[in-house]
């Protein structure tokens, strides 16, 4: 079974074609689904039509929230409260296509494990579309997935992989890249994108901020989470060698210019006094910043050590035969 998770924001006019949208393309092919509409704190009716289209229709179930927590804690709610075996999001304005659906199960049932969408032709303005694609530019440099439209709102995955992986503040974006660093296969294809209707854009400057922001934790958690020593180490050396090397110079310099005059000569070089020099504050700082690092990740790799579950640390495709007690 099919289960279509929608996060909803002050959305209520574009819930009833969305569902009777949804209905339809389920009843032409044939697929056996069930809908749940999570409210993020709407404050415009919402909840009331989802309980309105939840009477109305067996296959449609409702989630409220107290108050907004944002679409990661939304798609967590409904993932927990989801039967099917695969698990489809999609947003509540209309600008996601239903009818992409089959197109979707289609290319999962090729061997993948994830289906990205990409809105090949996007139909919003110049301000969101070209920041858009620097950021997607960036989580494939920095990940090594490369796909065209990361924070497609329509993405179909089988319900293991969100077994698998945890995703909070605004980490929903980043769906494809924590499924991917967990070995399941990601893809992606072009989908049919729809001029918004209803509902206000979520986009901003501050949201293109903390995008970045989640980038780099994502970043680190898919490639440093179980050894963080591996990351703040290598920065700690790197600022350790640094700042010895400072200190060695001016180290040279001070023994050259005050041991001959120890034994009667005179300086070997003649320089500037040693304590007035920008290199002693910046090597001294270089030395403290790296052994810092080198603390900080010794503290990381305890608290990894004291906590992670054996089951985190990989995951299994699948088994056969029967495993030992």
């Amino acid at each position: 079974m099919l289960s279509i998770i929608v996060p909803v924001l002050n959305e209520r006019e574009s819930l009833p074609q969305l569902l009777a949208e949804i209905v339809r393309v389920g009843e032409r092919h044939g697929i056996e689904h069930e809908v749940i509409f999570v409210d993020d704190g709407s404050r415009d009716g919402s909840w009331e039509t989802v309980r309105e289209l939840a009477s109305q229709n067996a296959a449609v179930s409702g989630i409220r929230f107290r108050r907004n927590f944002g679409k990661a804690a939304a798609l967590t709610a409904g993932m927990r409260a989801a039967r099917g075996d695969l698990v489809l999001m999609m947003d509540a304005d209309l600008q996601d296509d239903p009818a992409e659906i089959p197109n979707f199960i289609a290319k999962l049932n090729e061997g993948f494990d994830v289906v990205n969408g990409w809105k090949q032709r996007r139909l919003d303005p110049w301000h969101k579309v070209y920041p858009s694609r620097v950021f997607n530019w960036m989580i494939g440099r920095l990940t090594g997935l490369k796909l065209h439209d990361h924070n497609c709102g329509l993405k179909l995955f089988r319900a293991e992989v969100f077994r698998e992986i945890t995703i909070y503040g605004e980490l929903h974006r980043f769906i494809p890249v924590l499924a991917h660093a967990r070995g399941f296969r990601v893809t992606e294809i072009s989908v049919h994108h729809r001029e918004r209707q209803f509902g206000q854009s979520k986009y901003g400057v501050r949201r293109f901020l903390r995008g970045f922001l989640d980038l780099l934790t994502v970043k680190f958690l898919t490639g440093f989470g179980q050894r963080p020593q591996h990351m703040l180490g290598a920065i700690g050396l790197m600022f350790l060698g640094l700042g010895f090397l400072g200190l060695g110079y001016l180290a040279v310099l001070w023994l050259l210019m005050n041991l001959p005059p120890l034994w009667g000569g005179t300086p070997l070089i003649a320089v500037s006094p040693i304590g007035p020099r920008p290199l002693l504050a910046y090597s001294v700082a270089a030395t403290l910043l790296g052994g810092q690092s080198l603390s900080l990740g010794l503290l990381a790799e305890l608290i990894v050590s004291n906590t992670v579950r054996e089951q985190d640390t990989f995951s299994i495709a699948e088994q056969v035969g029967q495993s030992p007690k």
